[in-house]
């Protein structure tokens, strides 16, 4: 239930708290006091969008902050899931602040919280209703509401729109899989034809380095070769070459290594060099001879590294890993396409496997609604007798087709006739102003108490009714604040006055702006405002009696 709601800075309130009982509370005041003002500031807790003209000042910011009572509500679920504080003791605070720039923030239990987590909340601790809401006996949706609320439809609900949501999310699949099959398909010939390209190419990772090696030294073979042969001959092959002077300059050196020590040393090292020349010339001798200049290989290997050039510049890379890659993942797409109609098959199975359990469910579904119709067709006739329409007859149908929707697969409709003999119709089409608020408030006065939603309340629902009527609106307001908390905004004594809280609002002048106050009366002050709604201010001696009779009934 609704316990307490504070206001700053909002419409024409500049500060106001509220504090509301569990039962009946009433909230009167003349056309244009602000008496849906509270209810635009509570919508902003629900999740409402935020608007900077809404600002009493424009200078500061606007609060808007409500204390809950949910400890009998299954709601701790909800707050798990979106990480948010729960109270044990059930205490709900929710706070909304507008900004001056525009901005707004919402908090719950004093965790910041998006707008869509209140608006989710709000459904499930307060139903508002206001006189506009009468259209909605026009919808389709709302008439299916109805019926699964009288007729404790919820659970099964929940359950079959679980299995929708199965269901709708296998079909896209299946959507997804075989659209992507059918270009798969269309692939499928151009990636084997590049696979088989990389696999007849026989690409082995590191040899284009080894072939690019190769054919610089084929291309440079004759000079290679020429001067090898140059450095061998400078070296060793003639009288004059490096190592005969070296050998005879370890010949002289040799004769003299007696007579210094140093000498010994110098000549050893110079026996060191002459061994290692002597072993690079070989070398390079022998490098000389292995180089052998092909045509024929050099044109092999200028193919193979065309070959490879080419795939690199086709598939845009530029090594044979990365071809080598691409080899991989096109042999996958071949071999996955092959593997498509396999599971393609099994999620056509998931499909209708979980079609013929929406369709249980869309059956029990409809065999609840259709009781409830029954249900709501016979508790509702004995409100009519209450609300002055005896003659009145509201007839539910309950027709079943073959496209199921987040709600089942029933189309249902409320045909209504407020006269004797008269033909059953949409309800928009035959019912007047006041009918519909009558019809309206029958409804949610059994809807209200299945649904177990804490607190109701109604905005002016007692639009176009009067006199005797109103007496007996109050009365099943009255009667359906025993089970929960009502709140009625009305301009109607008969209603306000089996109220068990009264508030009034009123506009005062402060300073160069006006200001919209609420108070609550005492019981003084609910005969006085009761009077005063009867007849003017100031109220009538009869008014006044009669504003007692209406509280004493």
């Amino acid at each position: 239930m609704l316990k307490s709601l504070h206001i700053e800075n909002y419409a024409l309130i500049d500060k106001s708290d509220i504090d509301f009982n569990s039962g009946f509370v009433a909230i009167t005041g003349e056309t244009g006091a602000g008496k849906s003002i509270m209810l635009g500031a509570l919508s902003l807790l629900l999740g409402q969008r935020a608007d900077t003209k809404a600002l009493y000042d424009p200078r500061r910011k606007c609060v808007v902050e409500a204390v809950f009572d949910i400890k009998k509500l299954n709601l701790k679920a909800l707050f798990d899931e979106n990480d948010v504080d729960y109270a044990d003791d059930g205490t709900l605070i929710i706070r909304r602040e507008i900004l001056p720039n525009g901005k707004s923030r919402g908090f719950a239990n004093d965790t910041p919280v998006a707008v869509t987590f209140l608006k989710e909340l709000g459904s499930s601790i307060i139903d508002i209703h206001s006189q506009h809401a009468t259209l909605l006996l026009g919808d389709s949706g709302f008439q299916t509401s109805v019926l699964d609320s009288i007729g404790d439809g919820g659970k099964l609900l929940d359950d079959y729109r679980a299995t929708y949501r199965e269901y709708t999310s296998l079909k896209r699949q299946l959507e997804r899989m075989t659209a992507e099959e059918e270009q798969n398909r269309k692939d499928y010939d151009y990636n084997k034809f590049l696979f088989e390209e990389l696999a007849k190419a026989s690409l082995v990772d590191g040899e284009q380095e080894e072939l690019e090696q190769e054919a610089s030294l084929l291309a440079n073979a004759e000079n290679i070769k020429q001067s090898l042969s140059q450095v061998v001959a400078l070296c060793d092959n003639d009288e004059d070459s490096a190592l005969a002077r070296l050998n005879a300059a370890k010949s002289i050196l040799s004769k003299i290594t007696d007579c210094h020590k140093e000498i010994a040393a110098m000549s050893e090292r110079f026996e060191s060099s002459l061994i290692e020349l002597r072993d690079i010339v070989s070398s390079l001798d022998s490098i000389n001879e292995d180089i052998t200049y092909s045509p024929e290989r050099q044109q092999q290997i200028e193919e193979r590294l065309d070959t490879i050039y080419r795939l690199q510049k086709k598939h845009g890379v530029n090594s044979i890993a990365e071809l080598i890659e691409i080899q991989n993942t096109l042999d996958e797409k071949i071999s996955n396409t092959d593997l498509t109609d396999q599971r393609i098959h099994e999620v056509m199975e998931a499909v209708d496997k979980a079609f013929n359990e929406l369709q249980k469910k869309a059956d029990s579904l409809t065999k609840c609604r259709k009781k409830a119709a029954q249900l709501l067709e016979s508790q509702i006739a004995g409100l009519f007798s209450d609300l002055a329409m005896p003659n009145a007859i509201l007839k539910a149908n309950v027709e079943s087709s073959a496209d199921f929707g987040p709600l089942g697969n029933n189309s249902v409709s409320l045909l209504f006739n407020a006269n004797k003999g008269g033909e059953l119709r949409e309800i928009s089409k035959v019912a007047s102003g006041g009918e519909m608020s009558r019809l309206m408030l029958a409804i949610k006065s059994l809807t209200a108490k299945a649904g177990l939603l804490p607190t109701v309340i109604f905005d002016e629902i007692d639009a176009g009714i009067s006199g005797d009527i109103s007496v007996k609106v109050g009365h099943i307001m009255q009667r359906m604040a025993a089970d929960m908390q009502v709140i009625a905004i009305t301009h109607l004594p008969q209603i306000a006055a089996r109220a068990t809280q009264h508030y009034k609002v009123y506009k005062s002048d402060e300073g160069e702006k006006t200001a919209s106050k609420i108070k609550m009366l005492d019981n003084d002050g609910r005969r006085y405002e009761l009077a005063v709604m009867l007849s003017a201010e100031p109220p009538s001696a009869a008014a006044l009696q009669t504003a007692t009779e209406l509280m004493q009934m």
